[in-house]
């Protein structure tokens, strides 16, 4: 019956067309919300505009104040340019789709790479959100040809996206990083745009090998699962980013990323073991015996015996999923009072910027890679982004509306 009605959908959307919302001018400056999250959007608004000074003369992008401004080809290129459209949708001014458009376009190259798993976060975040709040054909093309791109990663036999590409020196034949499930909204989406269920199949053969190769019983996982691409057999769960135990690492931003994952997966396929899924994911997270008070989680939750430093860019991760998981679960209260206190926490002093400080990032506190001493606690880009993101969402949700501007494909 879902098969049918999928492809009825299916049809519906590409004999009307996809609409994309309006954007209606102030309507989400002027919502009915605590005066936290509007002040929490004026210093994001402040910040963006002293980087974009920057962005401007240089052509690059923001990654942290370590690795500072970036090429395209850099994984996190996409966020700065997503933090832009989402100003956009909270504002309604001009001036911020002119800044997007035109920091969208120095990724353009990008909509064809096929070098790594990080298209999605490069394109969809850039060009798919632009889509979204625009209607630009040229955005909707982009989608497309980067699902293209990243269909070319998928194996049949191990029926996942390779993450990145086979390496002797730590003995990875197939590597799949967790982080991957953040790629699956590119996929559904270019499917809405194309018509071609290609995209979405090979989403949810990944998914599904990644609820079985990837999670362990307590509904945690490691970073990366490598596979045998000759033969699709699991190899071995291993570490990257998180704790170098991989029996044991519970690296947070990558349980946050699952959490998001499994919860459009659910969205998209109206699957109820993705729904089941992402709530057992977010019971292990809210209940950790080593989640602060403050809802801000350590770099790795099973790694108490190493210095206890935080990573908000989990944080904001977390927040945001949890605020599409309440709309969707029986755990609604709990989930939409969690990513309360998450974003409240972040928009505090402690974790959230004056205007014109930290490098013209927003957040503080936010942990890259800790064992390989990389961007720790420090800034990051993609922690304003899902913190932008997460804010968006808790208005419209306060204010009875929908966090989306589409109808998913179930």
């Amino acid at each position: 019956m879902n098969k049918i009605l999928n492809f009825y959908i299916l049809l519906t959307l590409l004999v009307i067309g996809f609409s994309p919302i309006t954007v209606n001018a102030q309507a989400l400056a002027n919502a009915n919300a605590p005066a936290w999250v509007h002040t929490a959007f004026r210093n994001i608004d402040a910040q963006a505009k002293f980087m974009l000074k920057e962005v401007k003369k240089t052509g690059l992008t923001p990654r942290s104040v370590e690795r500072g401004l970036r090429p395209s080809k850099d994984w996190t290129s996409g966020f700065y340019p997503g933090i832009l459209w989402y100003l956009y949708e909270y504002s309604g001014k001009e001036k911020w789709q002119k800044a997007a458009a035109e920091v969208t376009s120095y990724l353009e190259k990008e909509q064809y790479s096929n070098r790594d798993h990080d298209i999605g976060f490069r394109i969809y975040c850039s060009y798919g959100n632009g889509y979204l709040l625009t209607g630009e054909k040229q955005y909707k093309d982009a989608v497309v040809n980067a699902a293209k791109a990243l269909s070319t990663r998928f194996n049949e036999k191990t029926q996942t996206i390779m993450s990145w590409n086979p390496t002797e020196e730590r003995d990875w034949k197939y590597p799949v990083i967790i982080d991957n499930m953040m790629n699956l909204e590119l996929m559904f989406e270019a499917t809405r745009f194309s018509g071609d269920k290609s995209f979405t199949d090979i989403a949810i053969k990944h998914a599904q090998q990644t609820m079985k190769f990837h999670y362990r019983a307590d509904y945690s996982c490691p970073h990366v699962v490598d596979y045998d691409s000759e033969t699709g057999a699991f190899r071995r769960m291993d570490y990257n980013n998180g704790f170098s135990d991989p029996k044991t690492a519970a690296w947070s931003r990558g349980q946050s990323w699952g959490l998001y994952g499994f919860t459009l997966m659910y969205r998209e396929t109206g699957d109820k073991q993705y729904l089941a899924f992402a709530d057992n994911i977010a019971n292990y997270l809210i209940n950790h015996p080593n989640m602060p008070e403050d809802m801000v989680p350590y770099w790795d939750y099973n790694a108490p015996k190493i210095p206890t430093m935080r990573d908000a860019s989990a944080a904001a991760i977390m927040a945001s999923a949890l605020l599409e998981l309440s709309t969707y679960s029986e755990n609604k209260e709990l989930y939409l009072s969690t990513a309360k206190k998450i974003l409240s926490s972040l928009a505090s002093e402690q974790y959230m910027a004056k205007p014109g400080e930290n490098g013209y990032y927003v957040i503080k506190h936010a942990t890259g890679n800790y064992l390989n001493g990389s961007e720790v606690d420090g800034t990051l880009i993609y922690a304003d982004y899902y913190f932008a993101e997460a804010l968006l969402r808790y208005i419209k949700l306060i204010n009875d509306k929908s966090i989306f501007s589409y109808d998913p494909l179930q």
